[in-house]
């Protein structure tokens, strides 16, 4: 099945690309057949970004995306919205994709199941 999640939200303030993260690393445990795609759009691209330190105990988005991409997701940002926040590619985990509107449209096309974070 393929499954395809598109998050939203900052990776810290509120916890909704978290929970998008987790469920997205559950789906990618759970079917292994299955093919897992992330879409970061908005404030969520910087879940993305490298070099980030949380204290001890908390939550560390750019390890959870680095869990997405080892369990052979993809991730994928959107351009526009990196521009916006002054994110270059090179800001960005190694295995991450920048992206566009019309690739997003092709994967919801394709994907069996979308949820929205």
């Amino acid at each position: 099945m393929k499954h395809l999640l598109v998050l939203n939200d900052p990776p810290y303030g509120t916890e909704r690309s978290f929970n998008g993260l987790r469920m997205a690393h559950a789906l990618s445990k759970n079917d292994s057949d299955g093919e897992v795609t992330v879409f970061l759009m908005a404030d969520a691209v910087a879940c993305a970004k490298k070099g980030q330190k949380t204290p001890d105990g908390y939550y560390n988005l750019e390890r959870m995306v680095r869990r997405v991409l080892t369990a052979k997701g993809r991730v994928l940002m959107c351009g526009t919205c990196m521009d916006a926040r002054g994110l270059a590619l090179e800001d960005m985990l190694d295995g991450t994709t920048r992206s566009n509107m019309d690739e997003l449209a092709e994967v919801t096309l394709a994907a069996d199941r979308v949820l929205v974070f």
